[in-house]
């Protein structure tokens, strides 16, 4: 079992995503998988136990650095409202799922599967996860604060998006 751990283990860290800083990059070599957080915020967000709109994927021209990161926006506008308040947009524990964190863990986050909470974007990971999440949402954001500060020091997350796939951000 031993040898089977080590094996894929060693397998994945050659297909393993890009990462800088704490915050989560995936693959596409942005945050957020290049989807645009600003935008986020003009979304409707739909009720708890449905499916949330799907982001604006942000273009390879219009980008800005933060927390290690590079971001992309569909706007200039978008980009400018993000560097003058970048904490403001970012999601909630540097990219990574809030559920995982609730829980103890560092694990990447879907940008399909968000929801704006107390005017925070929180992502997760799976839409398993999803109903776990919105259970307790409160409860769980209680969680995740308390246990984020001691794995926020942990290196980003070096796991893949399961059944997500990402091309980033749109050619300009």
């Amino acid at each position: 079992m031993k040898r089977f751990a080590f094996a894929a283990v060693a397998a994945l860290s050659f297909a393993l995503p890009a990462f800088a800083g704490g915050q989560y990059v995936d693959g596409t070599g942005f945050a957020v998988s290049g989807y645009d957080v600003v935008a986020y915020r003009g979304l409707d967000m739909n009720p708890v136990g449905s499916p949330q709109t799907a982001p604006v994927r942000g273009r390879q021209d219009i980008t800005a650095d933060y927390n290690g990161a590079t971001w992309a926006f569909s706007t200039e506008e978008n980009r400018t409202a993000f560097l003058e308040n970048p904490a403001h947009y970012a999601p909630q524990f540097d990219g990574h799922c809030a559920y995982g964190v609730s829980k103890g863990g560092k694990v990447p986050a879907n940008p399909n599967l968000w929801r704006i909470v107390d005017d925070k974007l929180y992502l997760n990971i799976t839409k398993n996860v999803v109903g776990f999440w919105e259970a307790d949402i409160p409860g769980n954001i209680t969680l995740a604060e308390g246990n984020w500060p001691g794995i926020e020091p942990d290196g980003a997350s070096d796991s893949v998006i399961p059944n997500f796939t990402s091309e980033g951000p749109v050619a300009n």
